[in-house]
């Protein structure tokens, strides 16, 4: 039985390219400020807010929120899901990179 083209492993989501940066700084990263993936990323506090959510209803990232004082601080991972999902679109990626470079 053949596999999937690579075409059809990629998802969705993170054929956005802020969404993958989004996903790609929490790979390496474990759980992280709010903050430093949105400097990292180099969005407005809004425009993460959305990529979040987007990412978070597909089960992509899981974030949360601390109260430390008077301050909250928002905390975002990548989930197992997620995780798996990057790793699979990474791979797809480089299969077909790889075929155009024949």
């Amino acid at each position: 039985m053949d596999e999937d083209p690579p075409q059809g492993r990629l998802e969705t989501l993170l054929l956005d390219p802020t969404r993958l940066r989004v996903v790609a700084t929490l790979a390496g990263a474990g759980e992280v400020e709010f903050g430093f993936v949105r400097d990292r990323v180099g969005l407005t506090d809004s425009a993460l807010s959305k990529q979040l959510r987007t990412l978070a209803t597909a089960d992509l990232v899981a974030t949360r929120r601390q109260r430390t004082g008077a301050r909250r601080r928002a905390w975002v991972r990548l989930t197992p899901h997620g995780r798996s999902a990057l790793a699979d679109h990474a791979r797809a990626l480089q299969e077909i990179a790889g075929a155009a470079e024949r």
